[in-house]
């Protein structure tokens, strides 16, 4: 079965760095009715971390939800998700595909899922963004 490759939409954010914020802001977009594709969250500094919300590609409602989570959130950008099954090597593989190709991967995202699955965000600068796709193999869009 071949990987899976769609487009998403991902929004920065900069919280406070203390306990319960990722609760509090993943149950404000709980409540606004939305499954997250991905969440990512990390130190930043003493006071901030950074939030990386993943949406699949035209949710709507995503600066609302972040609005009533007292969210600044940056401008919308668009990534590629990779989702299949997993095997040694796997994002090595992407990683080459688009190194070959001569794209920039500007962040990787990587987990095992669990039952044999993985899953990848690829964020690339939005001007490499169709030849990323084509590289990957999503046709033409």
């Amino acid at each position: 079965m071949p990987d899976e490759i769609s487009l998403v939409e991902y929004y920065v954010a900069v919280i406070p760095h203390k306990a319960g914020e990722g609760a509090r802001i993943l149950t404000a977009f709980k409540e606004a009715g939305m499954n997250l594709e991905g969440f990512l969250g990390y130190w930043k500094t003493t006071w901030d971390a950074e939030i990386v919300l993943i949406l699949d590609e035209g949710t709507k409602g995503v600066s609302a939800a972040g609005k009533k989570a007292g969210l600044q959130l940056g401008e919308k950008r668009k990534g590629i998700m990779v989702k299949g099954k997993d095997r040694p090597g796997v994002i090595a593989e992407l990683m080459c595909r688009l190194a070959d190709a001569g794209i920039n991967v500007n962040a990787l995202h990587a987990l095992s899922a669990g039952s044999g699955r993985f899953g990848a965000l690829i964020a690339v600068s939005q001007a490499d963004l169709r030849k990323t796709t084509r590289t990957l193999g999503m046709g033409r869009n």
